[in-house]
């Protein structure tokens, strides 16, 4: 019954963009034996029983006491073995969440972890941390930006451990400075009752809302320049076949007037905007003149644009698959409003550019790409 509960909930915020968008956050449940955590790759917002991974908690537990390398690629790529083994027999066809770890640790039945663009404004602000102190005074941890994976989880434990020493409580939730939100709770509607007092604590501080700012479900259209874009895309990086989406509502017209107002999204927020919109947003200032400017892109970063904003014009996604092509746009759309949000919290913060190659070079994250196509 918990696990279908689970499924329950999963479908409850990941069906809701304000929460989730395309294969973001992860759910788990948990007894004294097994935990049930989503499988990389699925979606929350159609989650079934089925979806979720059953992994054994005495082997995740053995984990923590292991020694990984110091390179974080071998690191990395042993903790998954280890956690991959962790499955109960029967589950090998299923990939755990490469957050296993930490869904584990936390000493609640119910954890839900989601991308909400209201909570990044103030995870990826310049004030984030204090301001989250003054709104939730101790009743929280806060993790700085930090590589997701093993070193995540580690940094997690150790927050709650010196919390839990010093308040002899856990902390219902996380922040993760430039990545969400983690709530927890021993049953779903306590959950529930932790993201409503998050929403609602946040929402009451936003001193700017985004207008208007929700793409429609075609989104809007401009075919020549769509033409031109696959044009391109299929002479500078292969024939394809090449989707696109065209992206335009009240705030992109204002982050595209220029490339000063482009700034506060000329980089990453988060790992997902990474995954599905890329790191490294392109803007133009006229059509003219874009083959040429494609190339510098391109011999400057080694990939084609996921994202293209041209001023005064809007944004297009461009993707091997229409699915990707609309991430790119959702998840692009998804910044426009983190970076209004964090208005109220000092203004925008990008991940550190160490942390932005290691999720452009990290094996999870390119398995997570693919399978969004």
């Amino acid at each position: 019954m918990s696990v279908q509960e689970l499924a329950e909930i999963s479908r409850f915020y990941g069906a809701n963009p304000d929460y989730v968008i395309a294969g973001g956050g992860n759910t788990s449940f948990k007894d004294k034996d097994n935990l049930y955590i989503k499988a990389s790759g699925t979606s929350l917002a159609r989650a079934e029983p089925g979806d979720f991974v059953k992994m054994d908690r005495a082997a995740l537990a053995k984990i923590w006491k292991k020694t990984y390398p110091s390179d974080p690629d071998a690191r990395e790529s042993a903790v998954l073995a280890d956690m991959k083994a962790a499955r109960v027999p029967g589950e090998e066809k299923k990939r755990p969440s490469v957050e296993t770890l930490l869904h584990d640790i936390l000493p609640f039945s119910f954890v839900v972890h989601t991308h909400p663009s209201l909570v990044n404004g103030l995870t990826c602000s310049q004030n984030g941390e204090e301001a989250a102190k003054e709104l939730f005074k101790d009743d929280f941890i806060w993790i700085p930006s930090i590589n997701p994976g093993y070193v995540l989880s580690k940094a997690v434990k150790d927050a709650m451990d010196k919390y839990r020493a010093e308040k002899g409580k856990a902390p219902g939730i996380i922040f993760l400075q430039n990545h969400g939100v983690f709530a927890g709770s021993d049953s779903v509607d306590g959950v529930k009752a932790v993201y409503k007092r998050i929403m609602e604590t946040i929402g009451g501080r936003i001193k700017r809302q985004p207008r208007n700012c929700r793409p429609g479900p075609r989104f809007h259209f401009n075919h020549t320049l769509m033409k031109e874009l696959i044009s391109l895309a299929e002479k500078l990086n292969g024939s394809g076949p090449w989707f696109v989406r065209f992206l335009r509502n009240p705030e992109i017209k204002k982050f595209t007037a220029s490339r000063g107002s482009f700034a506060p999204l000329s980089s990453a927020f988060t790992p997902d905007h990474i995954v599905y919109a890329g790191s490294d947003p392109f803007f133009a200032d006229s059509p003219a003149g874009l083959e040429e400017a494609l190339k510098a892109y391109m011999q400057k970063t080694g990939v084609f644009p996921k994202t293209i904003a041209l001023k005064g014009i809007g944004v297009f996604g461009l993707a091997s698959s229409d699915k990707a092509a609309k991430n790119a746009v959702e998840l692009f759309n998804d910044a426009a409003k983190v970076a209004i949000y964090s208005e109220s919290f000092g203004g925008p913060r990008f991940m550190p550019e160490d942390q932005i190659r290691f999720i452009n070079n990290w094996e999870v994250e390119r398995y997570r790409s693919s399978i969004s196509r």
